[in-house]
């Protein structure tokens, strides 16, 4: 089969630890690109995406807009008629490529809606919130929502920024597996820079008429309740009750509990910054 039109554009900061099993999932042949965009990573990133064959660009946030993906598109704009954007913790099934292969050579959409399978201490969760992000589309199509910032934090890649196309968006069913192998650790620090620049992206949108327009549902309900102490209590219970987050036991629990404790922090750096 002739690789497809389609580039994978990997955006990573020392992934030495999840990168030879996200490319090894791609396998060789089935893109015809594959480009690692790194930010100075310090471990062995660089050397793994070489030797197994990806382009590697070297992207230095500025502390402006754009940030690292509205970097690549503008300035590394792929040759071929599809670009995705993975992280280097999420893993390519078989299930998934087979549909997409086939959802490429159809005429009707810009882009796609993906879906995600979400490991949480070691296990794949059988509930709480689903992961949706708009990763798949045309090239031109367009790009990732623009938020001018003052460097809120030292995050260099767009967060829950999502891509805003002209044309119809699909939906591919079947799964990546989102697994960090960097552990309970990594996401907690992670989280922590996620909240502070939520936090502030919250304010300077919630001044702006009409930011609103281009919100997806999800986004309308989390900022409607941004300004309370219940958005992580109502975020627990839509995770552990709601969406079947006890079925994970133990597990489901304390992942639940996270996802209080970190819009728990959103709200209280808003608070602050206020």
């Amino acid at each position: 089969m002739m690789p497809l039109d389609l580039t994978i554009a990997i955006p990573v900061r020392n992934e030495a630890k999840n990168l030879p099993l996200c490319l090894a999932a791609i396998g060789e042949n089935w893109a015809k690109q594959v480009v690692i965009i790194d930010s100075n990573s310090t471990d062995a990133t660089c050397q793994i995406a070489k030797a197994w064959g990806a382009e590697v660009v070297n992207f230095e946030w500025n502390g402006q807009f754009p940030k690292k993906r509205n970097w690549f598109l503008r300035n590394h704009t792929p040759t071929t008629k599809w670009v995705l954007f993975l992280d280097a913790d999420e893993y390519l099934t078989p299930d998934f490529k087979r549909e997409v292969e086939v959802a490429l050579s159809s005429e009707e959409y810009v882009g796609y809606w993906l879906r995600y399978t979400i490991y949480f201490m070691g296990k794949q969760l059988k509930g709480g919130y689903p992961l949706h992000k708009l990763a798949l589309f045309r090239v031109g199509a367009g790009e990732y929502e623009r938020i001018d910032e003052a460097q809120w934090s030292q995050l260099d890649m767009e967060v829950h920024e999502h891509p805003i196309l002209e044309g119809k968006v699909g939906v591919i069913k079947s799964k990546i597996d989102h697994q960090d192998l960097r552990g309970v650790t990594h996401y907690v620090n992670k989280h922590n820079d996620y909240a502070s620049w939520e936090a502030a992206r919250f304010l300077k949108t919630s001044k702006e008429a009409k930011a609103s327009d281009n919100w997806t549902w999800k986004q309308k309900i989390k900022y409607g309740l941004m300004r309370t102490p219940l958005i992580g209590p109502a975020f627990f219970m839509g995770s552990y009750f709601f969406m079947g987050g006890f079925r994970d036991g133990t597990r489901g629990l304390a992942f639940g509990i996270l996802k209080m404790a970190y819009f728990t922090q959103v709200y209280c750096k808003i608070k602050e910054l206020e």
